[in-house]
C-alpha cells in the first residue's frame, strides 16, 4: 500500500517557472521594437519632408521677392528716364500725353500713367478714360510724392478714380534741381496687373500659392482677388515679414488650415512675399506610404499583440492582486483578499505565502509606528514632524493660518521645586487643555521642553488672539496639585499677513512670545503685519 503524501503536497499543483514565462514574453515583445522603428521612421521622414518644404518655399519666396524688387527698380528707372526727357518740355501738353502713353504701353508695367505739376495738377494721363486731366489730385500717393519730391513706392490706397492702387513715381527736376512735378505709374491691385504676371504662375502645382502684404498687413496680391485689400492680423509669418525678417515657419491661415510657409522681404518697397502650402497636402504622400506598410504588417502585428496581451494578463494578474494587498496592508480585509489570490506559478505562490506570514505582524506595528512618528510621547500632541507635514499641506493649498507660540512661565521652578515627574504632569495637563480649546482642524504640537505651538488654519489674527486669550484664562484658573496655579505667555503671528516666508512667521510668533515674557508674563503679544522679527 502506497504511503499518502501530506495534504499540502497533494493539493499543491505543478507550477511554471517565471523565468520561462519571461523568456516567452521577451520573444513576443519583438513587436515593440518593430513598432518603435516604424513610428520613429515615420517621424524622421515627416520632419524631413516638412523641413524640405519649408526651405523650398523660403527659396521660392526669396526668388519671387528678388524678381519683384527688380521689377520695381526697373519701373523706377523707366520713370526716372522719362522724367529727364520731360524736364525741358513741361509746357508741351501734346508731348506729355505721348510720353504718358509710351510709358503705359511700352512695357505694360503700369495700368495707368499720370504726370502732375508741383501742386498735384494733372498735366497728362494715360489712358484718358480716367477723366482726371485738368484736376488737382490729393490722393495718398500724390501727397507722398509731392512731400518727398523723390522716388516713391506708395502703400496701397483708393485712388480718385475709385481704383485700389499702388503709385510708383519719380520727381521731374529742372536744370537747377528745381521741382517741376512728377511722373507716376499706377498698379491696379484688383485688376489684371504686372504682379499677376510675376506671381500668378509658378513652378509648384501641389497646392502652393503666393500672396503679398504691405507694411500695414494689407494683402496687395492674392490668387483669390477678393482677398486683395484685406488686413491680416494674428499671423506670425506676416508679423515677421513686416519686421523685415525672412525665413520659414509653420502657421495657421485665416481659414484655420495648418500651412508650411516661407517668406521674404522686397527691399525696394518693404512688402513681404509669402509662399505657403497646406501641411496636409505636404504629408499626404508620406501618410499614404506609411498606411500601405502598416496594412501589410497589421495582421501579424495584431496576432502578436493578442499573444502578448494574454500572456501579460495571465502573469500580471496574481502579482497585481498581491500588490494591491501590499498597498492595503493596514486594512482588516487584506488577509482575506490575499488568501483568495490564484497564484498559478511558483514565484507568485511563494510571494503570497510570505505576505500572509508577515501581514499579521505588519498590521500590529503599523498603527503604533504611525503614532510614534508623528506624536510627542509625553503629551500625545503632534511633534515637529507632524508640524512640518501640516505646514506643507497649508502651503500647498495656499491656506492662510495663524500661529500661537505658548510657553509655561517659570517652568524651571516647577521642575526644581516639585521634581520632574510633577513637571511632566503639568505638561500633560497643559496639553489636554490646549486640545480642549482646539478645533478639529487645528494643529496642536509640542516643539520643546515647555514650548508648544498651535496652528489655526483659515483663522484671522484677531480670531487667533481671542483663542489665545481663552486658553490663557483657562490655564490661569486651572488647579494643578501640588503646584497650584500656573500661567503661560503667548505670541501670535499670521501667514501670510506678517510675512510671505513661513519661517519668518514662526520667528515672529516666537519673538512675540518672548516679548510677552519681558512685559511681565501671563499675557499675549500679537505680531503686526510685515514686521521683521529683528525689529521686535
Amino acid at each position: 500500500m502506497k504511503k499518502s503524501l501530506p495534504w499540502r503536497h497533494r493539493l499543491a499543483p505543478a507550477r511554471l517557472d517565471l523565468r520561462r514565462l519571461i523568456l516567452a514574453l521577451t520573444i513576443c515583445s519583438a513587436l515593440i521594437p518593430f513598432l518603435n522603428t516604424f513610428y520613429a521612421g515615420y517621424l524622421v521622414q515627416r520632419q524631413q519632408l516638412i523641413d524640405n518644404t519649408l526651405e523650398g518655399h523660403h527659396a521660392y519666396a526669396t526668388k519671387l521677392a528678388k524678381s519683384t524688387d527688380d521689377f520695381l527698380q526697373s519701373a523706377l528707372q523707366q520713370l526716372e528716364y522719362s522724367a529727364r526727357l520731360m524736364a525741358t518740355r513741361m509746357a508741351d501738353v501734346d508731348y506729355l500725353a505721348q510720353e504718358a502713353s509710351r510709358l503705359r504701353l511700352q512695357t505694360k508695367s503700369f495700368n495707368s500713367v499720370t504726370i502732375i505739376d508741383p501742386t498735384g495738377y494733372v498735366l497728362a494721363t494715360s489712358p484718358e478714360t480716367l477723366q482726371i486731366k485738368g484736376k488737382t489730385l490729393q490722393s495718398t500717393g500724390v501727397a507722398q510724392t509731392l512731400s518727398t519730391r523723390g522716388p516713391v513706392i506708395s502703400q496701397p490706397y483708393m485712388s480718385t478714380a475709385g481704383n485700389y492702387i499702388v503709385f510708383v513715381s519719380q520727381p521731374i527736376l529742372g536744370p537747377q534741381g528745381e521741382f517741376l512735378g512728377a511722373v507716376g505709374g499706377s498698379i491696379y491691385l484688383k485688376e489684371d496687373n504686372i504682379l499677376d504676371t510675376l506671381l500668378g504662375s509658378h513652378y509648384y502645382q501641389d497646392g502652393t500659392y503666393v500672396y503679398v502684404v504691405d507694411r500695414n498687413k494689407h494683402i496687395i496680391y492674392h490668387p483669390d482677388n477678393h482677398r486683395v485689400g484685406d488686413q491680416v492680423i494674428n499671423n506670425d509669418v506676416i508679423n515677421a515679414v513686416i519686421r523685415g525678417e525672412s525665413g520659414t515657419a509653420p502657421v495657421v491661415n485665416s481659414k484655420g488650415v495648418e500651412m508650411l510657409a516661407g517668406y521674404a522681404v522686397i527691399p525696394a518697397s518693404g512688402w513681404g512675399i509669402v509662399a505657403q502650402r497646406p501641411q496636409s497636402a505636404t504629408l499626404a504622400p508620406l501618410n499614404k506610404l506609411m498606411r500601405s506598410v502598416l496594412y501589410k504588417t497589421l495582421p501579424i502585428a495584431l496576432l502578436m499583440l493578442v499573444i502578448i496581451w494574454w500572456s501579460a494578463r495571465r502573469i500580471a494578474s496574481p502579482l497585481r492582486q498581491l500588490a494591491n494587498g501590499a498597498h492595503d496592508m493596514d486594512k482588516p480585509e487584506t488577509a482575506q483578499n490575499i488568501q483568495a489570490v490564484k497564484s498559478w506559478y511558483f514565484e507568485s505562490y511563494e510571494l503570497k505565502k510570505a505576505m500572509l506570514k508577515g501581514l499579521n505582524l505588519l498590521q500590529r506595528n503599523i498603527t503604533k509606528l504611525r503614532e510614534d512618528v508623528n506624536t510627542d510621547p509625553l503629551t500625545g500632541l503632534g511633534n515637529r514632524r507632524h508640524l512640518e507635514a501640516a505646514i506643507n499641506s497649508f502651503q500647498a493649498q495656499a491656506l492662510p493660518f495663524s500661529v500661537i507660540a505658548i510657553d509655561i512661565d517659570h517652568f524651571k521652578r516647577i521642575n526644581d521645586g516639585f521634581g520632574h515627574d510633577t513637571g511632566d504632569e503639568v505638561l500633560r495637563q497643559l496639553a489636554r487643555t490646549i486640545r480642549e480649546v482646539s478645533r478639529i482642524d487645528d494643529v496642536p504640537c509640542r516643539v520643546g521642553g515647555e514650548e508648544f505651538l498651535l496652528l489655526l488654519p483659515g483663522t484671522a489674527p484677531e480670531d487667533a488672539t481671542h483663542a489665545a486669550e481663552r486658553l490663557r484664562q483657562l490655564v490661569e484658573k486651572m488647579e494643578m496639585p501640588p503646584v497650584g496655579h500656573i500661567t503661560i505667555s503667548l505670541g501670535v503671528a499670521h501667514w501670510p499677513d506678517n510675512s510671505p516666508e513661513i519661517k519668518t512667521v514662526f520667528q515672529q510668533a516666537d519673538a512675540m512670545l518672548y516679548a510677552a515674557k519681558r512685559a511681565g508674563r501671563n499675557r499675549i503679544m500679537v505680531s503686526q503685519a510685515s514686521v521683521p522679527p529683528g525689529e521686535l
